[in-house]
């Protein structure tokens, strides 16, 4: 069955960067072939991508959260727990789960870094969107050659 569909899910958190990666992705795949979903932040991610792809609806889920070093233990937690949510929620249900998920060290709210990371989402939405179609294309060669 070939997935004309993507879902693609944003972290409210920095929504004015986060929705950059929207952008970019929707400028390789288009538009009207990507539902949009809000989640509040980071953390939710991973569920609702398992919940998404076992609807055999899509053909592959992209995530995209800003996740930030409050000087606080907090960011690597949440990191690693999207990550390997994000990772396992694939793995499960056989659909490619994409992570358009950034973890700056760095990053202060002044509008030098608001405009290098708003940049910087574009770009990894494109990469998103691609990685997405590759997936999609090897998987069908997978099975056009058994």
């Amino acid at each position: 069955m070939t997935h004309t569909r993507f879902a693609f899910i944003k972290a409210q958190w920095h929504a004015d960067i986060v929705d950059r990666a929207l952008e970019g992705f929707c400028e390789i795949i288009p538009a009207e072939q990507v539902d949009v979903f809000d989640v509040p932040g980071a953390f939710e991610m991973p569920l609702l991508a398992k919940e998404l792809a076992t609807t055999g609806k899509y053909g592959a889920i992209a995530c995209a959260a800003f996740v930030v070093d409050g000087g606080i233990y907090r960011h690597d937690f949440v990191a690693q727990a999207v990550v390997d949510g994000l990772m396992r929620a694939g793995m499960d249900t056989g659909v490619p789960v994409l992570s358009v998920s950034l973890t700056p060290h760095q990053y202060q709210e002044t509008d030098h870094h608001n405009t290098i990371y708003r940049a910087h989402f574009v770009e990894k939405g494109r990469e998103a969107a691609k990685a997405a179609l590759g997936v999609l294309k090897t998987k069908a060669s997978l099975v056009e050659a058994a």
